[in-house]
This record gives C-alpha cells, structure tokens and sequence, in this order.
C-alpha cells in the first residue's frame, strides 16, 4: 500500500469515527441515545409561571393536553417577530377546526413594556388563537432560561433600546416536551399538517 493511500485511510478513518461521535452525542442530547437507562429528559423546556393577555395564570401544565408552538418576541420588535407571528396564524388558518386543538404562545422578552394590556392589543392584529406570556422580569428569564432562550437589550440613540432574541419556534408535544424547532419555511398547509400529527 502506497504511503497515499494510507494517508486517505488515516483520513477516511479519522471522520468516520469524528461523525460516529457526534451522531452519539447527538442522539444522547435528544434522548434517542438512553444507554440502557430510561430516556434523557430533553434540555429544552421546564418550569415556568407567567400571566396571557387576559391576566390569567399560565404555567408548564397548560401545555399539556395538546401539541404548542412557542416563540419568544417582543411587541417592539420591527420585522421578525411580527412576520413570524403572522405565519404561526397562517398555520393556525390552515388547521381550520383544529385549531382549538393546538397550542400557540408569544413569550415576551420585553416585560417591561409588554403588559397584559400592551399585548393584548399587539394579538388584536393575528390569529385569536394566540395566546401572549409576560409576568415580572424574574419570572420572563426563568422562562427564557428554561427554553435557553437568549435574550439582550441593546440600547439606540435616544435613550430608547431594542432586543436582540433567539427567533426560534419550540414545537413542544402533548406531554409538554421539547419535539423540535418548527420551521415555518414551507405552505401553512403542510405546516399544519405536521402538527395535526402531533394532536
């Protein structure tokens, strides 16, 4: 064997076994890797106590019973938290009547300017499905850090600011837990139709 083909060899060998770990470690973070033991519970996701924009009480426990779409915004924010907001309504528009039969939440990572009332008003413009999440500062980054959200605010000129966030879509299953990101790249229709698969 030439001293090329054992370089390849070298090589071919080193990634094979660099993607078997990374496929192990992958597959242990999601909980499809249990080694014997019961499944890992998922990282994401966890404890919360906020209010809706209604004043009432939401905790973790009102996700279960039904598949949810969360995503963490603010009412200030300029274009994608908006955009997102209208497309998780095109979806709830395309499940027709079951849409009761899922979840979708707006968690503020702006408490101190998104109110009940704020966001109530904010809602008034998407599907009335939608339920927003805010409470006191302690209480949004015991959220945030639950679904490892990041989360900072960034000051502008005039004393005003903006947040930079996390724009992920947590697709969280009827027991509550973390599934996946749910990408809204594709028709309402089909969206919908990976979440009816979950009802």
């Amino acid at each position: 064997m030439t001293a090329r083909a054992k370089h390849l060899l070298l090589v071919l060998g080193a990634f094979a076994a660099g993607l078997a770990v990374f496929l192990a470690v992958f597959l242990y973070a999601t909980g499809q890797l249990d080694g014997g033991r019961a499944p890992a519970v998922s990282a994401i996701g966890g404890p919360f106590q906020l209010v809706d924009q209604d004043g009432k009480r939401v905790t973790e426990q009102d996700l279960k019973g039904k598949p949810s779409l969360i995503f963490f915004g603010y009412t200030h924010c300029p274009d994608v938290c908006p955009a997102t907001l209208f497309e998780v309504s095109e979806v709830l528009r395309a499940l027709g009547p079951d849409a009761s039969r899922a979840g979708a939440y707006f968690i503020t990572v702006d408490p101190e300017r998104d109110t009940p009332a704020a966001l109530k008003d904010y809602l008034s413009s998407f599907d009335p499905h939608l339920r927003a999440l805010t409470g006191d500062r302690a209480a949004v980054d015991a959220a945030e850090k639950s679904y490892r959200v990041y989360a900072k605010k960034v000051p502008t000129d005039g004393g005003d600011y903006t947040m930079d966030h996390t724009a992920l879509i947590y697709l969280m299953d009827k027991q509550g837990r973390f599934v996946a990101p749910f990408s809204l790249k594709r028709t309402p229709a089909e969206a919908a139709a990976e979440l009816k698969r979950y009802m």
